[in-house]
Parts: structure tokens; C-alpha cells; sequence
């Protein structure tokens, strides 16, 4: 590295929590760092599903780097056994973090990233390559030099489409107006597009889990609200997480809860959907499932709330000379650790800078981006890849490459969310509409499911079917109807 180069600023792109873990921990070993952040305060994205409660207790969203600045500040630590919303990790903890003096005159706002390359190369040049700055384009026209660049921009703002192929649905476009994407408030803000209507649910991982759970919640306060739920999976397989037996409580009841709403008939559960089209029937819109075998399924909703998880975009970076594993669009080597077909959250091993490294010397995608279009990342595990890689800039190769973890054995991820009733001693629901506790379920393997191609369901289910006809039957609302 030249000197010139040397006494540039390392990048990170995203004040979100492993943003700020990164900048933390930059602070800590005496590096320069600049923070860029697309939103107008730090936390944005997190700030968007504020009204969903993670799973996860504190212990394990909070940075050990973070938390010492935080201490030395005298911060009012939460109970670190209590489970946060996504606005009480913003309030409680992201924003107090970015304003601590180590970090605020290091983070600029309204900085969003449009592009990323070598000063003075494209990306076919490899004369002087290593050796050249990194340029950082902003939207406004603004261009920045960095020696490293740590990209820590998630993949909130890329969420997968309706369509089971990975492209659109047809029509899917057109019917922008009747579609949610994950998480809406639908006991808060949103509740008037969902309440006395009827909801399609499309996905299989903890998003749609919580955003069913929400539903069932306004289906009991506002009449003619009714659910149904789509998967892919041939067969509701893969289900719930652990019940009781899960190391994380909240984690084990989102997964009995949901299983109580569909025994009881109050969520309709259709399986082996796969959106193809979506079409204008009135005031109203109808989504057609396509299978391999062309056999069609047809269901006609007021709303649909795509659940189908997120994929990063690596457009800012298409100057930059990187290794991405051809399927999850994560960094080749950290594949096979992540891979959703066998992994789970609390299966992936701890990894680092080792894992993370590009041909392009310099630059680590970090966080949920590094993931891909895997959805089992950890926000522990943000914590630790940046600990890593800024040990690995500090020339502390031996820290860096001592990565390990401490999670509970179904693990820790960051899209484990859930409502207020689903937290450890909620009551059940009153009135009529209880059913009795779910049966203890096996131990947990890799628990419940964070891709749509999974089922979401340990247990076998009574389905009910949906007419190709285009008329589907309502779910059973008893006295709750």
C-alpha cells in the first residue's frame, strides 16, 4: 500500500448495526473511518419495521466494540434478557451510538452510494491496480478516495419479487397498488388496507410468520378480516422452530403460535404455490399458481403482502473484480457455510476476513449483503466478520482469524421478529378463539425456516384447498369470524 494510499479513510457504507459495529471497532484500533449512510439518520432501514419485536434478547444485538464506547458514556444499558422492538434498537441503542463524539463527525447523512471503483482503472486493468484508492461516486456527484471499503448496505431496499421463478409474476408490476412487501404494520399504521379484508401471505420464512401472526391478531378485533397463506413447499414440512424445546423462547412460540392459527382453521394454508400471474379481478386482484407441471391454483385477495426474502445489490460494485458464488450471490468461499439448503441460523459457523475477501484487495461486503440470498445471517455474525476484518486492517492477523461465537443452538437471526403476544408468558388469546398449548415439539434441527422454498410446518396439517376455478375457501372462523 503506498503511503498516500495509507492515510486515506477506511469506508463503510451503512450506519446501520454492523455499520456502526464496524465504525466502533475502526474507532477502537486508531484507524481513520468515514461512515456513509443513505437515510437521514442512522438505523433507517431497522426503522422501517420498528413495530416488529425481535426474538433475539438484547445480549445478542448489541457489539462488544459498541458497547464499551457506550459504557464509557455512562448508557443506560437495557435489561440485556429482554427482547427489543426494531424502534427500541434504533432509540435505545443505534442512535445514542452514532452520536457518541468517537463516531458522529465520522458519519455523513444523505450519502447514498450509486458506484464503487479503482481511481483511475476500470475493472479490466491490472497494472497498478492494488496500489490505487478506491473512488466512491455519491448520487449527488460528490466522489470520495478510500483505502478499504466496508459495505454494510443490507439488502432492505432489494426484496425478492412475487414470482416463484425469481422474475415477477406477470401482471405483478401492474399490480403495485395491491401489494405489501414484508412486515407491514398491520396492527398500527397499515391496519386500515388489512382490516375486514381478505390478506394473501406469500412466503415461508420469519417475516411472513410474524405478519400471519399480526393478521390473526386484527382478524380477532375487526370482522370479515380473513388469511390465507402460501408456500411453496409441496408439503407443510419444515415448521415452527423448536416449540418449547427452542433456545430462544420467543423464537420457539412464533412457531406454535402460527401452527395454533392454522389447526384452528383461523389461517388458510395452501401448499405447493407457486405465483405466476397476478390479475385485476375488479377492485380486487387474483393470484394464479403455476407448478412445474402447469397445474394452476387460483386465489382472489384484496391484498397481498410479499414475504419472500431479500437479495443483495452488487450494481454499486460492478467496477470491482469480485468472486460471487454463482447460486447465493455471497463470496465463494463463505457458500457452502451459509447455504440455506443445509443451514440454518444457528448452524452457520463463525467466519472472517478469511471468508470475506474479494480478488478486489480491499473491499468486504459485510452484514446481511455478505449473505446474498441466503436469509440465515446473524446480526452476531455482522458483529464478528467486522471484528475481523478491522482486525485484519490493524494488522492483527492473529485476532483476526480467532472468530468464534456465542449463540444458543438454534441461533440468532436477524429477521427473527415477532408481536408482543408471541413473547414467553403471553396469555393465550380470550374468548372462544384459544386453543389448547401446542404439543412439545422435537428438538430443534435447523429450525424454522428463513426461505420461501421451505416449508414452515414440522407437523402435518389438514390444508384447505383452493379451487382452480378461481374460488377459494375462506378459512374457518368459528366464533371468531
Amino acid at each position: 500500500m503506498t503511503s498516500q494510499k495509507s492515510d486515506l479513510p477506511v469506508v463503510v457504507i451503512g450506519a446501520g448495526p454492523v455499520g456502526l459495529a464496524a465504525a466502533a471497532h475502526l474507532y477502537e484500533r486508531s484507524l481513520p473511518f468515514l461512515v456513509l449512510e443513505a437515510g437521514t439518520t442512522s438505523g433507517a432501514a431497522v426503522a422501517q419495521w420498528g413495530h416488529v419485536r425481535l426474538f433475539s434478547p438484547w445480549r445478542y444485538n448489541v457489539d462488544g466494540a459498541a458497547r464499551r464506547l457506550l459504557d464509557a458514556a455512562g448508557w443506560a444499558t437495557p435489561d440485556l434478557d429482554a427482547l427489543p422492538t426494531g424502534a427500541d434498537l434504533v432509540e435505545e441503542y443505534l442512535t445514542p451510538l452514532a452520536k457518541l463524539p468517537a463516531l458522529a463527525p465520522h458519519i455523513r447523512y444523505d450519502a447514498r452510494v450509486v458506484g464503487i471503483a479503482r481511481a483511475g482503472v476500470d475493472r479490466v486493468r491490472t497494472a497498478g491496480r492494488d496500489a490505487a484508492p478506491f473512488l466512491i461516486r455519491l448520487a449527488d456527484g460528490t466522489e470520495l478516495t478510500a483505502r478499504t471499503v466496508i459495505d454494510a448496505s443490507g439488502t432492505w431496499r432489494k426484496p425478492n419479487v412475487l414470482g416463484a421463478t425469481g422474475l415477477p409474476a406477470l401482471g405483478e408490476t401492474e399490480a403495485a397498488g395491491f401489494i405489501d412487501g414484508a412486515m407491514p404494520d398491520a396492527l398500527g399504521a397499515d391496519r386500515d388496507r388489512f382490516a375486514g379484508r381478505h390478506a394473501l401471505v406469500v412466503g415461508a420464512g420469519h417475516s411472513a410468520a410474524n405478519t400471519l401472526l399480526a393478521l390473526a391478531a386484527l382478524a380477532e378485533a375487526e370482522s370479515g378480516t380473513t388469511i390465507t397463506w402460501a408456500i411453496r413447499g409441496s408439503s407443510a414440512a419444515r415448521a415452527y422452530g423448536g416449540g418449547d424445546a427452542d433456545a430462544l423462547p420467543a423464537r420457539g412460540a412464533l412457531g406454535s403460535r402460527l401452527r395454533e392459527h392454522v389447526q384452528a382453521g383461523r389461517i388458510t394454508l395452501v401448499t405447493g404455490f407457486h405465483a405466476h400471474r397476478v390479475e385485476r379481478d375488479g377492485d380486487r386482484v387474483t393470484v394464479v399458481s403455476r407448478d412445474p407441471a402447469g397445474v394452476e391454483q387460483r386465489v382472489t385477495v384484496d391484498r397481498i403482502v410479499v414475504a419472500t426474502g431479500y437479495r443483495p445489490d452488487h450494481s454499486i460494485a460492478g467496477e470491482l473484480r469480485l468472486d460471487l458464488d454463482p447460486i447465493l450471490e455471497s463470496t465463494r468461499s463463505l457458500a457452502p457455510l451459509i447455504d440455506p439448503n443445509e443451514h440454518s441460523c444457528g448452524t452457520v459457523p463463525p467466519h472472517g476476513v478469511d471468508e470475506l475477501t474479494h480478488p478486489e484487495s480491499g473491499y468486504y461486503a459485510v452484514g446481511m449483503k455478505s449473505y446474498g440470498r441466503a436469509p440465515t445471517f446473524l446480526m452476531a455474525t455482522g458483529y464478528e466478520q467486522v471484528r475481523s476484518i478491522t482486525a485484519a486492517l490493524g494488522g492483527d492477523w492473529a485476532a483476526a482469524r480467532d472468530v468464534r461465537l456465542d449463540l444458543p443452538e438454534t441461533g440468532v437471526c436477524s429477521t427473527n421478529l415477532v408481536t408482543d403476544d408471541q413473547l414467553p408468558g403471553a396469555q393465550a388469546a380470550a374468548g372462544c378463539c384459544g386453543s389448547e398449548p401446542a404439543a412439545t415439539a422435537p428438538p430443534a434441527g435447523r429450525g424454522l425456516s428463513t426461505g420461501v422454498s421451505g416449508g414452515l410446518l414440522a407437523a402435518p396439517l389438514t390444508v384447505s384447498a383452493v379451487a382452480s376455478n378461481g374460488g377459494g375457501q375462506e378459512p374457518a372462523g368459528g366464533c371468531c369470524g
